[in-house]
């Protein structure tokens, strides 16, 4: 690739970069059609120029015809919508009564797929009935798609709230459903994922009931734990098809570090003017791109930039941006061009992450650290078209993750993306959705809902007066309707409703938060971001559980400190690591928001503060914990400035260990905690009865506390900054103590990656 070359050559750039690698690329593996494939199929590839399948589609098509399910794990653009799209039709060609249900995690990506899935039909002739079922649904087409949809399109909210409830209303469906697809698996993690796996064994309870068995066909970016995930999530044994037989082309990666404009406090260039020189030098190259950012405001920033270079072109449309907030017919024409090659560079969101549609491109430039490998992974897969060589250039920002990662390249490279974790058991999550279940159907005597015995639970929801006991069965007996109490999105009911007040004598629902988060994220004045909108929270009714929002554009975002009591509720694990106690348990957190901060993007400088009134609330989740002896000859201050900066690193490289974001975990340092009694570290899931990242932790704090001692010892500031332990008054030198207590913790060990 010449780009390449003129890339890693040019005098300004060059100096930067701080890793090049190449991957070789791979020729397709093929198998023939499947002798019994339904002519009309046939017809339907011949028409696009398929005259073979991959590998992986060929398995994926004889596993699923044989009533096996399946979870097949291919990258970005290797054809995985075949994977469910063939057994499927194979199976309403072969019998007009047979119905499929499509899981998609968003409505967008369901409105793209019905696009691909209505083309298909098309070319085959014949006439099979897709629809999507979601809140824009007409009124008039529900019933059409109740009674005679071949293939029902939806997400798992829709499912949750307006199909399973009144399952009544589909009857044709529930008694003929053979498929159910769920695409872009990886996405069914934490809170959402758990709230999803007991949709799903509600989905199955009632195709019981109404005598279908439906195979599952998964597809999915790469994870560390496919299989376990998809058995999880379903409660159904699974097929793993891994052999990729899609061609690839050679990938350069380069990692691309701005340079230090201000060395005492480690704050480097502006990562988003770095990318518009990248940007703007492939642009003049003729290189097809498109940028990652992580915000609204910073794809606005970008496309503003990139602009200048078109400016005095009369409606040109060779730099777009895309991101959720942009109508959908505005979001369709933007992935036309892009599959047309009308637009040079586009501009996006994670929006443009999961399997939209828009061909490959030649180039990929992620701004900072996505959060996870799996998403590297997915964003640096929309470059390379067929087996063309394709660039990857991964831009970091003065943050401690993306530091990490550009100093250690393998880490990114080198390792299988991270696992994706459920848990259906949390009795929370477990407890609302049994409610819908017992609404939907009543529960038998002996009955199991997925693999939970559920009696004891059902004799509860009884004395709440919520189930009533006949002589074979659990009823539901009250008129409240259960799912429309409960949000997928959060593991208390306790939620907070989101108000969009932008529109003028017009108000709108955009999200929930459960209550504990709230304190930090929806306090006034706080800026909110959904669907990569900005919003600031102009009030916060904290009785009425009511935050009123309103779209701004700013260049900052909040961040709130919290006053923490911890209490050890109970301790089920425990484990030595060198002198030091680790546990797991459960803990109660008595939390009262103090102040927040407004911190600008990428140079994260502090610009201003306020105020957080609000009351404390308390929290029942799990935890796990770190208690040593105080170190020798340390004085109590000082130990808790350097708890402090430690705990700081420390919560830097939690998303490295579980798949997570930064703010679905709290780290709490403690001089002389109350149930040690020595110093101790806690950290502790953020959501109410826990979703097992501090269980995760749980085995691996040697190796987090070891990563972290090496990160602060390799930055390259004088006394701390935001890339290591946090910004710190000039003078003072808190760094040397974070070093210190780390290496005292770690036995100066180094981790190797």
């Amino acid at each position: 690739m010449e780009v390449v070359d003129r890339l890693t050559t040019d005098p300004e750039i060059s100096l930067n970069i701080v890793h090049h690698e190449k991957i070789e690329g791979k020729s397709a593996t093929y198998a023939p059609f499947p002798e019994r494939l339904h002519p009309s199929i046939v017809k339907a590839l011949d028409k696009r120029g398929i005259k073979q399948l991959y590998s992986h589609q060929r398995d994926a098509f004889d596993l699923a015809t044989s009533s096996q399910s399946i979870t097949a794990v291919t990258p970005t653009a290797s054809g995985k919508s075949l994977c469910y799209h063939l057994p499927v039709l194979q199976s309403i060609l072969e019998d007009d009564s047979s119905r499929a249900l499509y899981l998609f995690p968003t409505k967008a990506l369901a409105q793209d797929q019905l696009a691909d899935l209505h083309s298909l039909i098309e070319d085959s002739e014949e006439t099979i009935l897709s629809y999507t079922y979601d809140g824009d649904t007409a009124p008039g087409l529900r019933t059409k798609v109740r009674k005679s949809g071949h293939i029902v399109l939806t997400n798992p909210d829709m499912l949750h709230s307006g199909i399973l409830p009144h399952h009544t209303k589909w009857v044709s469906l529930f008694e003929n459903l053979k498929y159910i697809i769920i695409d872009e698996l990886h996405t069914y993690k934490g809170v959402f994922g758990s709230h999803v796996a007991h949709v799903l064994r509600r989905l199955k309870r009632i195709c019981n009931y109404y005598g279908s068995d439906p195979v599952f066909i998964c597809t999915s970016a790469t994870i560390a734990n496919p299989k376990e995930l998809a058995e999880a999530l379903t409660n159904s044994s699974m097929q793993l098809i891994t052999n990729n037989g899609a061609p690839a082309g050679v990938k350069h990666f380069i990692f691309y570090n701005p340079p230090v404009v201000h060395k005492t406090f480690g704050i480097r260039r502006s990562a988003i003017l770095e990318v518009r020189d990248i940007a703007s030098f492939l642009y003049r190259e003729g290189i097809q791109t498109i940028i990652f950012a992580k915000s609204r405001v910073r794809v606005e920033m970008l496309v503003t930039y990139m602009k200048e270079l078109t400016k005095k072109k009369l409606f040109d449309t060779t730099i777009m941006g895309y991101r959720g907030g942009y109508l959908p017919s505005e979001r369709r024409v933007i992935e036309k061009r892009l599959r047309d090659g009308e637009i040079k560079t586009v501009v996006s969101t994670n929006a443009l992450e999961l399997g939209i549609d828009i061909g490959q491109l030649q180039a990929c430039i992620m701004t900072g650290y996505p959060g996870n490998i799996a998403s590297a992974f997915q964003q640096a897969g929309r470059a390379g078209r067929r087996q063309d060589d394709a660039l990857i250039v991964y831009v970091a920002q003065s943050m401690a993750l993306d530091q990490y990662i550009i100093q250690h390249p393998d880490y990114l490279l080198g390792q299988t993306p991270e696992e994706a974790r459920i848990h259906p058991d949390n009795m929370l999550i477990l407890m609302d959705h049994l409610k819908c279940a017992s609404f939907e159907l009543p529960f038998t005597m002996t009955e199991l809902y997925g693999e939970f015995e559920v009696q004891e639970l059902l004799a509860y929801l009884e004395s709440e007066g919520i189930l009533v006991k006949t002589s074979d069965k659990w009823h539901w007996m009250t008129d409240r309707f259960p799912a429309s109490e409960i949000s997928l999105r959060s593991a208390s009911q306790e939620n907070v409703v989101i108000i969009d007040k932008t529109v003028p004598k017009g108000t709108v629902v955009i999200g929930e938060m459960d209550r504990y988060s709230a304190m930090t994220l929806l306090h006034e004045e706080a800026i909110y971001i959904h669907q990569g909108k900005q919003y600031q929270v102009e009030l916060l009714d904290w009785e009425e559980k009511k935050a009123y929002v309103r779209e701004v554009d700013v260049d900052y975002y909040t961040d709130a400190n919290l006053a923490v009591e911890l209490k050890v509720i109970s301790e089920d694990e425990t484990a030595l690591v060198g002198k030091a106690i680790v546990a797991y348990g459960d803990i109660a957190v008595l939390a009262i928001p103090t102040i927040f901060k407004k911190i600008r993007f990428d140079s994260h400088d502090n610009i201003g503060s306020g105020p957080i009134s609000l009351p404390a609330e308390e929290l029942h989740t799990s935890s796990t914990w770190y208690s040593f002896d105080t170190p020798d000859g340390w004085k109590e201050s000082d130990l808790t400035d350097a708890l402090t900066g430690a705990a700081y690193a420390i919560q830097s490289f939690i998303p490295l260990f579980v798949r997570c974001d930064r703010s679905d975990i709290h780290v709490v340092p403690q001089v002389k905690a109350v149930h040690t009694n020595r110093p101790t570290i806690f950290i502790y899931d953020s959501y109410p009865g826990g979703i097992g990242l501090s269980e995760k932790i749980f085995t691996r704090w040697e190796e987090l506390l070891t990563m972290a001692a090496e990160h602060v010892r390799n930055c390259r500031c004088d006394n701390g900054c935001p890339v290591c332990i946090g910004a710190q008054e000039e003078g003072i030198r808190v760094k040397q103590d974070v070093l210190s207590l780390l290496r005292a913790l770690t036995g100066g060990r180094k981790h190797v990656i």
